[in-house]
């Protein structure tokens, strides 16, 4: 039996070879049995093991020296094994956005830092105009000012004076047709129901010649002498510029001490999905407002771990996880969303490193953070997990040269062994002859 020891200071290598072997193995063999040795240090080094190897395998004969590793003795436990891994993190507020002005002029208001901004509070004004928070997905892309007009960002407008408490009347169905009216101020769209003739406008629109019956008329309609009128289809999810709905953003303008006119600029909105909290000022009053103003987040704080690409595989939508605050003390999560965007990390000498892709860990309860705007933090990815297994430190394994891993007992006799989960240096072992007690070898 030969024993080496590994040219670097954290991997001891312990070689056992079969008595009556010819050291003078092939040129080939040798290359074979390195791939192998290589390949399971690797193996060994991704589970998070530092410790000792012992390979049965060919290579030499003669009596182990001093400077082998050293081996002891331990019993085989039964135990708890958990995949945990720790990862740091920093904890913050959600969906960091910088607004700028969509208008131009001078800005002569701005909300203050750390602001909380709802549905119809006012971001900012620009030569006193204010621009007010909206919810919804869709920004407004457009002057709204032409009667009939349909689209998405319609139906922002429309669902937010509602959820105001503005009534808008009544909004055309998907699949009415719509016919597009220009400029402002002429008479209100008419729409076509589905199958059928044309139809009133929605309640609060102008009525139809036939005095108001709501059924389809030979009558004719008047129309904008020019241009002619274009057609839309009302699709799921859009909005239409009735007259009702621009009623109310006449009374909705007053409200918020803007110009009565029924038109929206684009700069007279900003829509979020929710809620937003100003993060930082970026302009003051007096600039110009063709700038970025300001950054806002939501009203909501989660964790960001940028996880190495190694790592990955191990991460799952939904997954619990643990996350260690400053203090010490714990608040529970899970994981809500895993970055689509791989960027590579950088050390301090500027050295691309590992790429990593940012995951976000939302909190069970916000409270538990409630006195922290932003903090670096411990995440603990709770991973596979093993109860009551028969376990010994991943340094009583011994690579047979046939295949498979054994372990030596105090007697110098090998019992074969299945390997399970890999958890903090810990193996679990099962087999024929593996009992909880039993005592096997292992590098010290």
């Amino acid at each position: 039996m030969v024993s080496e020891r590994d040219s670097g200071d954290t991997m001891a290598l312990r070689v056992t070879v079969q008595e009556g072997t010819d050291p003078r193995e092939p040129r080939a063999g040798r290359r074979k049995k390195k791939a192998l040795y290589l390949a399971l240090v690797a193996v060994l080094l991704a589970g998070g093991t530092g410790a000792g190897l012992l390979w049965a395998g060919r290579g030499g004969n003669g009596s182990e020296p001093e400077s082998g590793p050293k081996v002891k003795q331990i019993a085989v436990v039964r135990t708890d094994l958990s995949g945990s891994r720790e990862m740091d993190g920093t904890l913050g507020y959600d969906s960091p956005r910088t607004i700028r002005s969509a208008g131009e002029g001078r800005i002569t208001w701005l909300a203050n830092r750390g602001a909380t901004v709802k549905r119809g509070g006012q971001l900012y004004r620009v030569d006193e105009r204010p621009a007010v928070v909206f919810y919804g997905s869709t920004p407004l892309y457009r002057r709204l000012d032409t009667p009939g007009s349909v689209g998405r960002d319609i139906r922002v407008v429309a669902d937010n004076l509602k959820a105001l408490g503005y009534d808008i009347g009544v909004q055309p169905a998907p699949g009415a047709v719509v016919r597009q009216q220009t400029p402002a101020g002429d008479p209100a769209p008419t729409t076509t129901a589905p199958g059928q003739g044309e139809t009133t406008p929605p309640a609060g629109q102008s009525s139809p010649p036939d005095g108001g019956s709501g059924q389809a008329t030979d009558a004719p309609q008047e129309q904008p002498a020019s241009p002619s009128p274009s057609q839309s289809t009302v699709r799921e999810g859009d909005g239409v510029l009735t007259t009702s709905l621009m009623s109310a953003i006449k009374r909705w303008q007053k409200a918020v001490g803007m110009d009565q006119t029924g038109i929206l600029d684009v700069s007279d909105v900003v829509v979020t999905k929710s809620a937003v909290r100003v993060s930082d000022v970026l302009a003051q009053p007096g600039d110009d407002a063709s700038r970025d103003l300001m950054t806002v987040t939501s009203t909501t704080k989660s964790v960001t771990v940028p996880v190495g690409s190694l790592d990955m595989g191990s991460i799952k939508s939904g997954q619990q996880v643990t996350v260690v605050l400053p203090d010490r003390s714990t608040a529970t999560g899970r994981v809500s969303a895993i970055g689509s965007v791989v960027q590579a990390s950088q050390d301090a000498a500027g050295d691309t490193g590992q790429t990593k892709t940012n995951v976000t860990v939302s909190l069970d309860d916000p409270q538990a953070v409630k006195g922290i705007d932003s903090a670096p933090v411990q995440a603990q990815f709770q991973g596979e997990s093993k109860k009551g297994v028969l376990a010994v430190p991943v340094g009583a394994l011994l690579a047979l040269r046939e295949g498979g891993y054994a372990v030596r007992l105090s007697g110098g006799r090998l019992v074969p062994v299945d390997t399970g989960m890999f958890a903090k240096g810990l193996v679990e072992i099962s087999g024929q002859g593996v009992s909880e007690g039993m005592k096997v070898e292992t590098t010290a």
